[in-house]
């Protein structure tokens, strides 16, 4: 199959599971309160032939309903690859019709919901430049279908005829449970919060107070965010090299297949926290040109946990020829500055930009020259008070950010100077196209 011969529609299923979806909604929301009968011990769920009746006069137009909106949102879209465009059609009484140029796509993923995965069906959503309301899903094709779309979306991206078959991959890292469990348990804000609960509930149990249940049950809650939704987002966790950028494979309850193209990274995080280093582990968080809002906080991660080599060598690969851990990275000047919790340090060669920040979590921030938007300085009140000033190399918008703190204002200005010259130098060089695989 070739997206660029006929016109395509998303799978058979979308009809049944978008119906599916308005049936499960009106029964939560108040469907299931038609079963519901008057008892001598209060209201129950009562299978009457009255009951049942009366819940099958209301539901079904109901259901009637949810399977023309299932078969109006199957039937009101269509898509295929036209020269350099990929074109989208969408509406039935009104249509619409958007050409996206190839050259403005910066990711394709293909994403497996839990539901969707018993259908054999996945999502491919397709990522664009041009802000948060910049993509483009397509909401259900069946998974041979969608991982062909996905191959042939990164071919014609990347300037190659769109029957080139996917290009092969080579295995990086696989992250073990294990380490992953153990990772998110060994944080000091982790154990600090389990020591806390544990404190609470002795408490209520020895002297039967139910009041620290206020304290506890919150505290649960923000474990279960912190803890399990990591684990559960990043299990199974695979990485591959691959000339289309860094594939990565990962997730529980919906597995995604993510694709990192060369030259959309912008910016690196090598985050070491106190408990990580006596096991030598480090987590790599990036900012990707193309993730905006949540879809940037949700596809930041390259590596959840891997030995500091591995994060280090994954970084070389991503900035080819730089080697982050090799930059000498001078102190802030004034020594009573490099607290225990405030440690700043900045250093560059010329091919990256480095700063190192925190004691108790240790931050190293890179940025290659050719990546950087913009120089500036800035200085607070207090830092003008005491002479000092803030180097940022701008990157953009995501959650990595570089910044060269508490620079003494000589100092930052030259280092302003240097930078914002090693980043025209590099641009003036960089032999990147406007292909995104490239």
């Amino acid at each position: 199959m070739h997206f660029s011969r006929g016109v395509h529609r998303l799978h058979g299923s979308t009809a049944v599971i978008s119906a599916l979806s308005v049936l499960v909604i009106v029964f939560v929301l108040g469907g299931y309160t038609l079963l519901l009968s008057q008892t001598a011990d209060g209201v129950a769920v009562i299978l009457t032939p009255r009951s049942i009746a009366r819940f099958l006069l209301v539901m079904m137009p109901v259901a009637a309903v949810a399977a023309i909106i299932g078969f109006w949102t199957w039937w009101s879209l269509k898509f295929h690859i036209s020269g350099d465009d990929l074109v989208v059609e969408t509406g039935i009484v009104r249509r619409r019709n958007r050409r996206i140029p190839l050259s403005h796509i910066q990711a394709v993923d293909v994403a497996r919901p839990l539901v969707t995965r018993v259908f054999g069906l996945a999502e491919v959503r397709v990522e664009l430049a041009g802000g948060d309301q910049a993509e483009t899903r397509f909401r259900y094709l069946g998974r041979p279908m969608a991982e062909q779309l996905r191959a042939e979306l990164l071919a014609r991206a990347a300037g190659l005829p769109g029957h080139t078959p996917e290009a092969p991959e080579q295995p990086y890292w696989r992250v073990g449970f294990g380490a992953l469990l153990g990772s998110q348990l060994l944080k000091l804000p982790v154990i600090g919060a389990l020591m806390l609960l544990v404190a609470l509930l002795a408490f209520g149990v020895v002297f039967r107070e139910l009041g620290v249940l206020a304290a506890a049950v919150p505290m649960l809650l923000g474990l279960a965010r912190g803890v399990l939704a990591p684990l559960i987002m990043h299990t199974f966790f695979k990485a591959a090299l691959s000339p289309d950028g860094l594939r990565l494979r990962y997730g529980l309850m919906e597995t995604r297949m993510q694709t990192v193209p060369p030259g959309r990274v912008q910016a690196v995080r090598v985050v070491e926290p106190l408990l990580w280093r006596s096991f030598g582990w480090a987590r790599l968080d990036v900012t990707v040109a193309g993730y905006v809002g949540d879809r940037q906080a949700l596809s930041s991660v390259l590596l959840p946990v891997a030995p500091r080599r591995v994060a280090f060598h994954l970084v070389g690969l991503v900035f080819p020829g730089t080697d982050a851990e090799a930059v000498r990275l001078l102190p802030a000047p004034r020594a009573w500055l490099r607290s225990p919790f405030g440690r700043s340090a900045a250093g560059t060669d010329d091919a990256v930009f480095v700063t190192q920040r925190g004691r108790m979590c240790r931050r190293l921030d890179v940025i290659a020259h050719a990546r950087a938007q913009s120089v500036r300085m800035t200085s607070g009140p207090l830092q003008r008070l005491l002479g000092l000033g803030t180097v940022h190399v701008d990157a953009p918008p995501g959650p990595v950010q570089v910044a060269a703190e508490n620079r003494d204002l000589g100092e930052a200005r030259a280092i302003v100077e240097s930078a914002a010259e090693r980043a025209h130098r590099a641009r003036a060089t960089d032999q990147r196209t406007d292909r995104w695989a490239t």
